[in-house]
């Protein structure tokens, strides 16, 4: 099944057209890989993760969440891009600023290590309970880091996949 929808930068299609060859070109996290904190606050990639970010956009990253309870790690490219379009937002519309307010006060700049580890800010870190075990999941073009038992209570138990949400992504055809 095919999806057309157009845009101003013309049309997107889905399952089988331009989109989807985007999709998966650009696409390169999938999936949970447990990892770990150190005690000095730096987060070990898992190594399937961490041989297609530094293949594919370099090891420069930028850490953030607009929650503080994960942690989102971007290739620097990525984040680049989003800065971007934000630059397409007029300045002080409230949800450019909100958004802005938050990226940067959880958020900096990293660099992956020789043995593939980065130090998550302070602020982001404790906010988000960084400490020991994690769970880093593949969100296509970046990750997200959070607490083991957090994830699990928030994500998995309180947020339950329903009924509803089948049926919107079967619109889809998924």
């Amino acid at each position: 099944m095919w999806f057309c929808v157009d845009s101003p930068a013309g049309p997107t299609y889905y399952f089988g057209g331009f989109f989807w060859s985007k999709v998966a070109q650009n696409s390169l996290f999938m999936g949970n890989s447990p990892a770990r904190i150190d005690d000095k606050g730096r987060l070990k990639l898992p190594q399937s993760y961490r041989q297609d970010l530094e293949a594919r956009y370099g090891r420069e990253l930028f850490l953030t969440s607009l929650t503080g309870e994960y942690v989102r790690v971007y290739p620097m490219p990525v984040w680049l891009d989003i800065l971007q379009k934000l630059t397409e937002v007029a300045p002080g519309h409230p949800s450019r600023e909100r958004f802005l307010d938050r990226v940067n006060y959880f958020g900096d700049k990293g660099e992956l290590d020789a043995q593939g580890r980065v130090l998550v800010p302070y602020r982001l870190r404790d906010a988000a309970g960084m400490v020991g075990e994690v769970d880093v999941l593949g969100k296509f073009n970046y990750l997200d880091v959070w607490n083991h038992d957090r994830f699990v209570q928030q994500r998995i138990k309180d947020n339950a996949f329903t009924d509803d949400d089948a049926r919107a992504l079967a619109e889809f055809g998924i």
